[in-house]
């Protein structure tokens, strides 16, 4: 495809660069489909035999992710002006790893902990938080292939255990609007996200815990989720219900005042009818009436004063 000649055309190295990373994700994709599918002697001549329906399907798809990944300063107007804070005495600064780190081991006996030649990097300032990074956060580690015990081996089951958790420190004061629905079809974590905790996970040496470098929400507040999600930093991704969760454990402090801001969680997706249809994210959120917290899901452009993405971070010693 030839490039308008205008100013704002894209460079030949840019053409190049586009190319080769086209040529590297498909080698990907049809790697990865071959172990993950592998089909048989009979299955393999059925996909040769429909070779270009599914060429349509891929080309189609293509087309759409450039389309969609390729416009600038997407939803801009999904955006109003918030007040709301950190009202309750969280602060978001401070090296408290160690306390959140008990905290986690006593909440989930057997909980091995964290890399501690990472850790001790992270406490002498070898390795550092990033800009809007408030601090380092301990996550339990479930994107390792041997994840802690008690966590399930879905996503989602390591979240309802998160769950159930809260509702016991909170003395009973957690509701869950999508009790029931806390499955595979209804919530799935983003690409983005599921890509940088592996990375987290790997370059620490498969812990039981993370150290990871996060903010609760602030940075994005009044934006919706998919606008957050668009002006992530090229280190940014969006923090799931299950990595917020944990944070809410370990600061018990969050959540505790009306005017707190609400927790959206943009390293989620959820469908409501389970129909592949992921419109909406999960947030945590404080009802006044009984001082307890809610768990629920919103649509993803739907911006609001009260609310704000968390978003983790890969800390300074990472390649930028």
């Amino acid at each position: 495809m030839k490039a308008s000649i205008t100013s704002n055309a894209r460079t030949e190295g840019q053409e190049k660069q586009l190319r080769r990373m086209f040529e590297d994700m498909t080698k990907s994709a049809v790697e990865l489909a071959m172990n993950k599918v592998d089909p048989d002697k009979e299955g393999t001549q059925k996909l040769l035999g429909q070779g270009d329906e599914i060429g349509s399907a891929m080309n189609d798809f293509i087309i759409a992710q450039v389309q969609k990944y390729s416009i600038p300063n997407q939803f801009a107007d999904e955006e109003t002006e918030s007040k709301y804070g950190y009202l309750s005495g969280y602060k978001p600064k401070g090296e408290d790893l160690d306390r959140q780190i008990t905290v986690l081991q006593g909440l989930f006996p057997g909980l091995g902990g964290p890399n501690l030649d990472y850790l001790q990097k992270v406490k002498s300032g070898v390795i550092k938080t990033p800009k809007h990074s408030e601090k380092f956060f301990a996550v339990v580690n479930i994107w390792k292939d041997n994840r802690p015990a008690g966590f399930g081996t879905t996503y989602s089951e390591a979240l309802q255990k998160v769950l159930d958790t809260i509702k016991q420190t909170r003395n009973g004061k957690f509701y869950n609007y999508r009790e029931g629905q806390i499955d595979e079809k209804h919530i799935r974590q983003s690409t983005r996200t599921l890509k940088f905790f592996r990375e987290l996970s790997e370059a620490q040496g498969d812990p039981d815990i993370l150290i990871v470098s996060a903010q609760f929400g602030i940075r994005h507040r009044g934006r919706s989720d998919r606008r957050a999600r668009e002006v992530f930093l090229k280190n940014e991704f969006g923090l799931g219900a299950f990595a917020v969760g944990i944070m809410i454990l370990t600061h018990a402090e969050r959540l505790q005042h009306y005017d707190d801001l609400w927790i959206d969680c943009a390293g989620d997706e959820w469908s409501c009818e389970a129909d592949g249809v992921f419109d909406r994210a999960p947030v945590f959120l404080f009802f006044f009436r009984d001082g307890g917290v809610r768990f629920g899901s919103r649509r993803v452009d739907f911006a609001r004063d009260h609310g704000g993405s968390a978003s983790g971070f890969l800390p300074v010693l990472f390649p930028q």
